[in-house]
């Protein structure tokens, strides 16, 4: 496969730890959509499973063990989706650590946000996102998925109770992803991104 029909690989960021959290619900709706496409092929990083990585950004052994698991995802992936919720206007401390513990394997890479909480939907959340992976040299895609009043817009199984917007919306993010995943990878090949 030439690098126009190869898949992409796509690393899938579940941002949010809380106890009880919803982002399951919306990360298997998601990942289902990822899995129907032959132009991604897909990686999941879960904050939840990030409790042991200290805040103190200091390269300890115990920051090297927990972060053995999650620097190679991040590093060899092409393009990202990072599902977030809104806490308090914006994304959660976890999340905010595991990104900010890594810094080249974000450059000059797409990141694709997804989005759910209250009546705002995470949108103040996506708005903070974009800020942050902008200081890090990534792209952020514009088309976005939301969840506004999200525990609402799915049922007892998990599945969405309208999905025609919420699912097309998702097509046209997934498409655009893989539009820059690709041409960014290409100039990184080509050229090495210097950031």
């Amino acid at each position: 496969m030439d690098t126009e029909t190869a898949p992409l690989t796509l690393t899938v960021v579940i941002g949010s730890n809380r106890h009880g959290r919803f982002g399951p619900v919306v990360a298997d709706w998601l990942l289902a959509h990822v899995d129907d496409r032959a132009d991604l092929t897909l990686q999941v990083v879960d904050v939840a499973d990030t409790g042991h990585l200290p805040t103190t950004l200091a390269p300890t052994p115990e920051a090297t063990a927990a972060l053995a698991g999650i620097t190679p995802k991040l590093s060899s992936a092409d393009a990202f989706v990072v599902l977030t919720p809104e806490y308090n206007h914006s994304f959660p401390a976890g999340l905010k650590n595991l990104i900010d513990w890594h810094y080249t394997e974000w450059r000059a890479k797409p990141v694709a946000l997804v989005s759910y909480g209250g009546l705002a939907g995470g949108l103040r959340a996506v708005e903070h996102l974009r800020q942050v992976f902008a200081e890090l040299h990534a792209v952020t895609v514009r088309d976005t998925v939301s969840f506004h009043n999200a525990g609402a817009s799915f049922d007892d199984r998990g599945l969405l109770r309208d999905p025609a917007a919420p699912d097309a919306a998702a097509k046209a993010m997934l498409d655009q992803l893989v539009w820059w995943g690709r041409a960014l990878k290409e100039a990184r090949e080509r050229t090495p991104y210097s950031g």
